[in-house]
């Protein structure tokens, strides 16, 4: 079978395709052959980040304060007064730092350089991406976290809040040279993630796709939604009705920005729901006939080991 990126390339002369265009056709071509194989590279989210999203967007100047409701979940994340609040590419690092927490069993996790980071999610590797990438290590390590649940028992209100630091301790370096893996003496990176975010982690890995986190990386919306929905249909117990709007509604758990109006939000949903679809083509999430809800079904989106793939 013809690779999109091939198709593309032959498309008449008019139809000039950049290459930021063929990057992206690449990704997801990747991601679906993974998935169609069982053969997807596992990485791991934190439950506050996937349950409620940073901001999509830069925040305004002197604003440190972003807050989220999901449920009974509530997410505040207060930002450092001189790097401010994370946002937009931002949540690829907590995404990192847990998927490397898992992978090696302990809170002070090491990897040879920045550039590892850059090429986990298919960020080019020049000098604007790479102060692109500190400034986010200094917006996520100044960062304050406070995520709580409220859970009603019988008549009895259980309240389970923890605040917390992503990180205690960072040692980060950057190397132009390729064959350059370590600092001098053999040195490596190394973070120490607060006991807190490291127990969170712990507690509650949530399985993902790094080949689709990758593929949408740019489009820090869809890999919000993406997340969340691969956790929702996974959690599904049936076909459940989640609200879009109100208190605990879709558009209050989401890193995105505030709609004046719901048509604009549901206009936004769609289209994110179709880039979803291309990296998960049986995602069976839909906005609801009334335009009030989303309704989800259980689903994979990390297809186990040795499944064999079924064509709709």
């Amino acid at each position: 079978m013809e690779s999109a990126a091939a198709v593309l390339r032959r498309l008449p002369g008019e139809f000039i395709i950049s290459k930021q265009k063929l990057r992206q056709a690449e990704a997801v071509e990747c991601v679906r052959l993974k998935r169609d194989s069982a053969s997807q590279t596992l990485g791991f989210a934190s439950r506050p980040f996937v349950l409620c999203g940073l901001p999509i967007k830069r925040p305004a100047n002197g604003v440190l304060l972003h807050e989220r409701r999901n449920g009974q979940f509530l997410l505040q994340v207060t930002g450092h007064p001189t790097y401010g609040l994370p946002w937009g590419q931002d949540r690829l690092v907590p995404l990192f730092l847990a998927t490397l927490a898992v992978r090696q069993q302990r809170r002070t996790i090491t990897f040879s350089s920045a550039l590892e980071m850059l090429e986990t999610f298919g960020m080019q590797q020049g000098g604007s991406q790479y102060r692109r990438l500190i400034g986010a290590f200094q917006r996520i390590f100044g960062a304050t976290i406070f995520f709580g649940s409220d859970m009603q028992l019988e008549e009895a209100a259980v309240v389970h809040n923890a605040r917390f630091n992503f990180m205690n301790e960072a040692r980060i370096w950057y190397s132009r040279d390729p064959g350059q893996q370590n600092l001098p003496g053999d040195c490596q990176n190394m973070i120490v993630l607060s006991e807190e975010f490291y127990r969170e982690i712990q507690s509650h890995p949530i399985p993902a796709d790094l080949e689709a986190a990758k593929a949408l990386s740019s489009s820090p919306a869809v890999l919000d939604l993406y997340m969340w929905l691969s956790y929702r249909c996974f959690a599904a117990r049936g076909e459940e009705r989640v609200p879009l709007f109100g208190d605990f509604g879709l558009v209050n758990q989401l890193g995105s920005a505030t709609y004046a109006r719901p048509r604009k939000f549901r206009e936004r949903l769609d289209r994110w729901l179709d880039l979803v679809r291309m990296m998960w083509p049986e995602c069976p999430a839909f906005i609801s006939p009334d335009g009030r809800a989303i309704i989800v079904k259980r689903a994979y989106a990390i297809r186990p080991a040795g499944s064999k793939h079924v064509c709709a």
